[in-house]
């Protein structure tokens, strides 16, 4: 088997002696030995860190060289590593986000707290009979998620 020199395009930005990567129109191209190996828009974050945590652990490069070419922290790129270790490549890919959500007041609670209201009870009855602060309560009142019966 004969030993091919890597050979990359100009604008090619090394991140070691064998893995290197560019940017061509909105794509951003890995190169392994001036073979692309991986590529994604360059808006697509989760792709990114894909492709970053899956070149460190198949070992064409270490942490530290991406956070040097990238300009990125090393820390980051080891946390990469580490979840596409431990939760695989799905963990990239199918994330839920839960900004924004009430993680106490679930949709069963706002029916269950509505029907309280509803029959006359107190914010605090309320509060305390489905377990959230009497705040809560007056949050979701105030909102508009929650109506009180005059």
């Amino acid at each position: 088997m004969q030993m091919q020199l890597p050979i990359f395009p100009e604008s090619t930005k090394l991140i070691n002696s064998s893995v290197g990567f560019f940017k061509k129109d909105e794509f951003i191209y890995y190169l392994h030995n001036g073979s692309p190996i991986f590529c994604h828009h360059v808006d697509s974050t989760n792709n990114y860190r894909y492709i970053l945590a899956n070149l460190v652990e198949s070992k064409l490069c270490h942490a530290s060289e991406i956070s040097r070419a990238l300009g990125i922290s090393q820390r980051n790129v080891e946390r990469y590593a580490q979840k596409l270790r431990k939760q695989g490549i799905e963990s990239f890919f199918n994330q839920v986000d839960h900004r924004g959500e009430c993680y106490k007041m679930t949709e069963p609670l706002m029916l269950q707290a509505q029907q309280l209201l509803d029959d006359g009870k107190s914010q605090l009855t309320t509060a305390k009979t489905l377990g959230v602060s009497e705040s809560c309560i007056r949050y979701h009142l105030k909102s508009g998620t929650l109506k009180k019966k005059h």
